[in-house]
């Protein structure tokens, strides 16, 4: 096989991999129905990733944490408008989980972390790990934000950012349990007038 192809290979296996995981929990993912989805065999997965575990610390590592990356954590530290990118960051969590779908599954992070964090110390340190670049990313754009006197006076950047990741999530939780997305859209409106309380023009 090629580089490409190995590449690619690796990357089908991933992705079918938080499928099914995200879908039945790390526990009682398949590997066979991971190689249905993949067409692939078990050879190929094994060559890539010899056990169950390490093909879950993947996941966690190069789809998860790649999608907060992506939707979170790069939009929070390039941007010249710090808390305008957080409104959004939140508002555009909203949109995802409006699919019922979304809903039903859940925060693939947070069902990780109810699961497997109890369980297994790599996974806690990854799963923990990606919990702590969310809350500095949200600190440092609110720290920039006080910075050039958007915030309110005495405004703590730290706790602040670790009330709207741990709300965040909550929100996911508490809808994923109601199956409502339309308590997710109330409650992460709530965290966006959080927000927009914080600062000195809400």
């Amino acid at each position: 096989m090629t580089a490409r192809q190995t590449d690619l290979t690796r990357e089908k296996l991933l992705d079918a991999a938080f499928g099914e995981i995200h879908r039945q929990g790390f526990q009682a993912a398949s590997i066979a129905s991971i190689l249905h989805d993949t067409g692939l065999t078990k050879g190929a997965l094994y060559h890539h990733f010899p056990t169950k575990r390490e093909l879950g610390l993947a996941v966690v590592d190069e789809v998860i944490r790649a999608k907060l990356e992506e939707r979170v954590f790069r939009p929070l530290r390039e941007s010249s408008t710090p808390v305008q990118t957080l409104l959004e960051v939140i508002g555009g969590s909203i949109g995802r989980y409006q699919d019922t779908e979304a809903i039903r599954l859940g925060c693939p992070l947070n069902n990780l972390m109810q699961e497997m964090s109890p369980l297994d110390d790599a996974f806690k340190l990854r799963l923990n790990d990606i919990l702590t670049t969310w809350g500095r990313a949200v600190e440092d754009a609110l720290q920039r934000a006080d910075q050039v006197g958007e915030l309110h006076p005495g405004v703590d950047c730290r706790a602040a950012a670790l009330f709207i990741v741990s709300a965040w999530e909550g929100c996911v939780g508490i809808a994923k349990s109601l199956q409502s997305p339309d308590s997710f859209k109330l409650c992460m409106r709530q965290l966006q007038d959080y927000v927009r309380s914080l600062t000195t023009n809400p």
